[in-house]
């Protein structure tokens, strides 16, 4: 007999240990480890948009908790539960997975729910991300140097050099900082660079976060009990 979690169990397990991480990339004391994780041979990456990313991700994983936790009481016809914050809901929707167990179509979406909000916080920790060329010219330095980062869903300019026309820009006084477009921006972008809109989309939608996402979560039994979990759409990064 297996005494596996469950996958969903295993998802909330991760955001439960994960999750206040978090907060402590926003706010790095000198001691405390570079965004990236500080792990030998990776590159660093843009300090601001990077932060902003994480922040991004505090609330989208917030507002994601709250929905969840709200729709499986709807479902489980229970009360509607009491405010309490990320962990107290996450505890809480641990303590209801046997009865969330008995509908399988609300136990698949708290299981593609939770690996999603989870996937996303571990790359907020640092999981290494591969940015894709594209191309185009960045409209600020004229250079090749336009990047997709996908799970970011974020355009940066990698030339250390760029520099733009605005006085206050962090780029004439931070060497870290690194011009970005969000992805509601990429249409004005294509136009400016004389990129493909169509070329920086099928960048993003190209990769997806996979399990080498979960490095370090060893500790945790029954990752193994998690194939075929691939296949399963997420919801995007700015999703609510």
């Amino acid at each position: 007999m297996s005494h596996r979690p469950a996958p969903a169990a295993v998802w909330l397990g991760i955001l439960l240990r994960q999750f206040p991480e978090l907060h402590e990339e926003l706010a790095p004391s000198r001691g405390a480890r570079p965004i990236g994780g500080g792990q030998p041979g990776r590159p660093a990456a843009p300090a601001a948009p990077i932060r902003l990313f994480v922040s991004d991700t505090i609330r989208d994983i917030t507002d994601g908790v709250v929905e969840l936790e709200e729709a499986v009481c709807e479902k489980l016809r229970l009360p509607r539960p009491p405010r309490g914050t990320v962990p107290d809901r996450l505890g809480r929707l641990v303590a209801l997975l046997d009865r969330i167990a008995e509908r399988p179509v609300l136990a698949e979406h708290v299981r593609g729910e939770a690996r999603r909000m989870a996937r996303r916080c571990s790359l907020a920790l640092g999981d290494a991300e591969s940015p894709v060329r594209v191309g185009g010219r960045c409209p600020h330095c004229d250079s090749v140097s336009l990047r997709v980062f996908p799970h970011r869903e974020t355009v940066l300019c990698v030339n250390p050099g760029c520099r733009c026309a605005t006085s206050d820009c962090g780029c004439r006084t931070d060497a870290a900082h690194r011009h970005a477009w969000a992805r509601t921006e990429w249409q004005d972008l294509a136009e400016t660079a004389a990129g493909d809109l169509a070329e920086l989309t099928s960048a993003q939608d190209a990769v997806r976060p996979g399990p080498e996402g979960l490095d370090g979560l060893d500790g945790l039994d029954g990752l193994d009990g998690l194939d075929g979990l691939d296949g399963l759409d997420s919801k995007g990064a700015g999703a609510r």
